[in-house]
């Protein structure tokens, strides 16, 4: 504007001049001189101004610059409100990232990604994409999709990919015990899950393989394969073989564990009549302050295999399968706090298999057994063995979870019922646990409205592991206590019995302690390096074979990667 301003001024200057010396040749040339003299001096000012005004063009002035740097700190501001107002229930709209993640940064899902078409075309719109002919290819959420332009067709395909390894640094063997299947080291292939969702508008089919399924290393099968509509506000309605979320600890995906394993009593209960692959039918519903899912359940994918000998652990029989398991889940959270430094999560679940797997009306039955929450292909110490005649298995029990600032503390307690039939009397066992984690440095765990669960930590791209530049990504220390306890009717004379009677009276399975601490280190939002201790405590189990009771520790290391 200065620099039109001149331009304009010298131009009628001289124009006057021009127009007096025509009309007064004689009386103006003295006039004249003096004022070219003048014009002279201006024309050299003006083009002093002229070259500031272009150096200040090509080089922002401080205020502009002061401008810029207060923009760029009010977006990352923003967004740091909008990860968090998302959470506490604020009217805005955000990217489906910030919707699908409990904070910023956070892991993808170890599960098919499946949200309404609306979500999805915002969430292609807010990630870097190309656009190849009538397609577009990008990471939305962080996760590879090839779209149509108009996003109606969408192929997306993720990755879960755990890595273990360590062993038992003591397990002391009691007298004629032999030491088992418990490894001073050794590695196991967690979990090598591919999800592909297939997409139309809000149609979803998702299909995920796993290739380190059934806790073992080399072992392949299917940890979902459903179709889901998405039409409806914050509701998945789902059929077919998936994971039905109950617990609080189940309804997190696995890549989100504090410590590498569920605790013992989330893991038994899930496997009643949920667990992975289970065929089901429902759907779930979130709000920002809270979340309901409910699902008909039947058997797990695989277990129509009339050579399955397997199946008893899940409350199943062997051999040939005359009726599938029927059952049904449920789960319900709130979330009656949410602020910026408190979040307070309520909420209960409860599952019950109706009709047990079986080949007969006399031929059904059930075991329960757990590992000491380290996975890598040790067998279980606190285990019930095979009970007969079972007619139905329940369980129910409350969630509660506090986050205060960077500290989390959450627990859940579940009671488990088996009623039988002949005339038996009904088992009953429980369990429950205790978990706190403390973020070190990076976005603390936050809020999954999406699952009605707790997230883990977030790594901003701003924090993302860079040494050079003082930046770690994310930190947290973790520690828990779990109790299960298998022992019902303990005292009966059939409990302590080996003979064919056991478990007709009563079940002693033993109780097994499980103390653990860890550091979960995450580099950015798709990989992490976890380490776990555990010192376990486990009495008297009265098996086909007596184990007296043992104490040990075992350390245990994961590398992760999550796409």
């Amino acid at each position: 504007m200065r620099l039109r301003s001149s331009l304009s001024a010298l131009f009628c200057t001289t124009a006057l001049l021009g127009t007096v010396s025509l009309m007064h040749p004689a009386a103006a040339a003295d006039t004249q001189d003096a004022q070219l003299r003048e014009l002279r001096r201006e024309m050299l000012e003006m083009r002093s101004q002229i070259k500031a005004l272009k150096s200040r063009l090509n080089e922002p002035d401080t205020n502009t610059r002061t401008a810029r740097v207060a923009a760029a700190a009010h977006r990352s501001e923003l967004s740091s409100r909008m990860a968090h107002d998302i959470n506490i229930g604020e009217p805005i709209r955000p990217s489906v990232g910030v919707l699908n993640a409990s904070g910023a940064g956070t892991p993808p899902s170890d599960r098919a990604v499946v949200e309404s078409w609306k979500d999805f075309q915002a969430a292609t719109k807010s990630d870097e994409e190309v656009a190849v002919g009538g397609m577009k290819i990008g990471f939305p959420n962080g996760r590879f999709t090839v779209q149509s332009k108009d996003g109606e067709y969408g192929l997306s395909i993720g990755l879960a990919f755990h890595e273990d390894f360590g062993g038992f640094i003591t397990n002391n063997p009691r007298g004629h015990e032999a030491k088992g299947a418990f490894n001073a080291f050794t590695t196991n292939q967690r979990r090598l899950r591919i999800p592909f969702m297939f997409r139309y508008k809000n149609w979803v089919a998702a299909v995920t393989p796993d290739f380190g399924a059934n806790h073992n290393d080399g072992y392949v099968g299917l940890y979902e394969g459903n179709l889901n509509y998405t039409g409806l506000r914050n509701t998945v309605l789902t059929v077919g073989y998936f994971q039905p979320r109950v617990t609080e600890e189940d309804a997190e995906s696995s890549n989100d564990f504090m410590t590498l394993e569920r605790p013992s009593i989330t893991d038994m209960v899930r496997n009643i009549a949920a667990g992975d692959a289970r065929f089901s039918v429902g759907g779930m519903h979130y709000e920002k302050r809270w979340w309901i899912a409910g699902y008909f359940t039947g058997q797990e994918w695989g277990h129509r295999n009339a050579s399955d000998n397997g199946a008893t652990y899940y409350g199943g029989g062997s051999g040939s399968v005359v009726d599938s398991q029927t059952g049904g889940v449920f789960r319900a959270a709130g979330r009656p706090v949410a602020t910026k430094d408190w979040d307070v999560h309520l909420g209960g679940s409860a599952v019950s298999a109706f009709k047990v797997q079986g080949t007969g009306t006399n031929n059904r039955t059930t075991s329960f057994g757990q590992r000491p929450e380290f996975d890598i292909g040790e067998g279980s110490m606190a285990a019930t063995g095979t009970i007969p005649f079972v007619s139905q298995i329940w369980a129910a029990g409350p969630e509660l979870g506090v986050r205060w600032k960077n500290l989390l503390v959450k627990g859940e307690y579940y009671h488990v019922g088996v009623q039988r039939s002949q005339g038996l009397p009904t088992l009953g066992f429980q369990g429950w646990y205790g978990a706190v984690a403390y973020t070190l440095f990076g976005t603390p765990r936050m809020y999954n409205v999406k699952e009605g669960a707790w997230g883990a930590p977030g790594v901003k791209e701003t924090e993302e592991f860079d040494p050079a530049h003082n930046k770690w990504g994310a930190l947290e220390v973790v520690g828990h206590y779990s109790v299960i306890d298998l022992n019902s009717n303990a005292n009966d004379p059939t409990a302590q019995s080996t003979s064919k009677m056991y478990n007709y009276y009563g079940v002693n399975g033993g109780q097994q302690t499980v103390w653990q601490g860890g550091l979960n280190w995450y580099p950015n939002r798709h990989f992490a390096i976890k380490a776990d201790y555990s010192h376990f405590i486990v009495s008297r189990s009265q098996q086909t074979t007596d184990t007296l009771g043992r104490t040990g520790d075992s350390v245990e290391a994961r590398v992760q990667a999550t796409f």
